[in-house]
């Protein structure tokens, strides 16, 4: 069986380094030189599609082959780009502190100068704590966080308009429970493109 899906492959591959019609050829401007093909071979069971590839095609057996061309040079919106700082959109916090930690800076200059290029786009800044403390303390931590965050990337050229800010205080924990590694996970702020 496992030999068959191995043909398989091996005879998709010989056949799409012959083929053109992929738009992979010399005419295509945004074919990269020497562009990276993943070749993935799924079972049905992770997709849902019974036996087809990408491309409608029926290999049998349930397998499915599915071609990534240039899977590193990513080329959509660049805050979805995995390997982007901005695809990192939470901040942690220590116990009863709103000081941001000096290894989140980099992840923040990177949203603020998005955020200076981009003046028609809005943040929500969503302040929360863990459980420890009154409500009405944790909103005001919570707050004081989002706040934190906000004038760091106001002061790398963020404007204000820019920025809604709201805190939940205990009210939405992240992770369930009743310790300090439940407890680390909810102290943060996390920050939400809206409309995105």
């Amino acid at each position: 069986m496992k030999l068959f899906k191995l043909t398989i492959v091996l005879l998709a591959l010989t056949w799409l380094s012959g083929c053109n019609t992929l738009g992979l050829g010399k005419d295509d401007p945004d074919a990269a030189d020497g562009a990276d093909v993943v070749v993935e071979d799924r079972s049905a069971d992770s997709s849902g599609i019974e036996g087809d590839n990408a491309s409608g095609t029926d290999l049998g057996d349930g397998a499915e082959t599915t071609v990534i061309v240039g899977e590193d040079q990513y080329q959509g919106d660049e805050l979805n780009d995995p390997a982007s700082p901005l695809s990192n959109r939470v901040v942690y916090f220590e116990y009863d502190s709103s000081s941001v930690r000096q290894e989140d800076i980099a992840t923040l200059e990177a949203h603020a100068a998005y955020l200076g290029d981009n003046s028609n786009v809005t943040i929500r800044l969503i302040g929360h704590t863990d459980e420890r403390g009154s409500r009405e303390y944790n909103l005001a931590l919570g707050e004081r966080r989002a706040l934190a965050i906000r004038q760091i990337l106001m002061l790398q050229g963020a404007s204000i308009q820019q920025f809604q800010v709201t805190s939940f205080g205990e009210e939405r924990p992240d992770v369930e429970g009743h310790d300090d590694l439940a407890w680390q996970q909810n102290r943060r702020v996390e920050l939400v493109y809206v409309g995105s």
